[in-house]
């Protein structure tokens, strides 16, 4: 089943490292928690809560990083791994995620897909759009 869904995520805890082989290389470590702007309410019922640790290796603000993330619902949860890159010149962040573990209803789940996050219009807000396929 093909789903997409439009995440707000806040930054609740960032930790910056600089490398100091060349300029503006740096590590950080990011902790987000997130808000549905527009999702499917699906088998696990209504949206209770979203949180995700990410590591980012990035030189003048381009750069990889990976992660995981925690999606909670009334009846269960979803367990995702994803890998992206931002480029500088657009402060975009595309990638791809993949569930590797599901609880409660959505023990069975697998599914993979694509994502794009975009600064938004507050301090330390950033708004995560993404799509892929599911199955039960």
């Amino acid at each position: 089943m093909k789903r997409k869904a439009t995440y707000r995520l806040m930054v609740t805890r960032r930790e910056m490292l600089y490398v100091h082989d060349e300029f503006d290389h740096t590590l950080m470590l990011v902790e987000m928690e997130g808000e549905p702007i527009e999702y499917q309410v699906g088998i696990a019922g209504e949206f209770v809560s979203r949180r995700s640790v990410t590591f980012h290796d990035r030189i003048r603000g381009t750069g990889e990083m990976r992660g995981y993330a925690i999606t909670q619902f009334q009846e269960g949860a979803i367990c995702s791994s994803f890998l992206g890159r931002r480029d500088a010149a657009t402060g975009l962040t595309r990638g791809t995620w993949e569930v590797y573990k599901g609880m409660g209803k959505l023990s069975t789940i697998t599914g993979n897909g694509t994502f794009t996050v975009r600064a938004g219009d507050k301090e330390r807000e950033y708004i995560m759009e993404l799509e892929g396929d599911y199955k039960l």
